[in-house]
């Protein structure tokens, strides 16, 4: 899993990088909650994968919102995803500090990634008289 997180944040191509700054980010984890950094990514991860996306589809000639479920592959993806992008976006020095600070307030169901789930999640709630519509 740890592989999949290095691959979704390369830049450049520069695995060698991205690992030291996931691997940075975990050691700075552990120093600022003295546990388990591990326990702490899993959980992190867990809080911010989401359950539904919401896809746009044509239909008719009007373009609806239709909810839809998530492959459980494609959830970690996703939620990998939101890390590395709301971590980019944070202020901080560099990048294994501002990742550590976002997986720190994601375990603890704060944080821009996990505002992101609850977002999609409301989204799916409001369109789901469109669930008909899947395919």
């Amino acid at each position: 899993m740890v592989t999949q997180f290095v691959n979704n944040m390369m830049w450049e191509g520069k695995k060698g990088t991205a690992f030291r700054i996931f691997y940075d980010a975990m050691d700075i984890v552990k120093e600022r909650t003295a546990q388990d950094e591990h326990g702490i990514w899993k959980k992190a991860l867990n809080n911010v994968m989401p359950q539904v996306e919401v896809r746009s589809r044509r239909i008719g000639g009007a373009t609806f919102q239709i909810p839809t479920e998530i492959r459980a592959k494609r959830k970690v993806s996703i939620g990998m995803k939101w890390l590395i992008r709301f971590s980019r976006a944070r202020s901080g020095k560099g990048m294994a500090e501002k990742l550590a600070a976002e997986v720190i307030a994601a375990s603890k169901g704060e944080g821009a990634a996990v505002k992101r789930k609850e977002d999609t999640h409301k989204m799916a709630e409001s369109n789901r008289a469109f669930a008909h519509f899947r395919v």
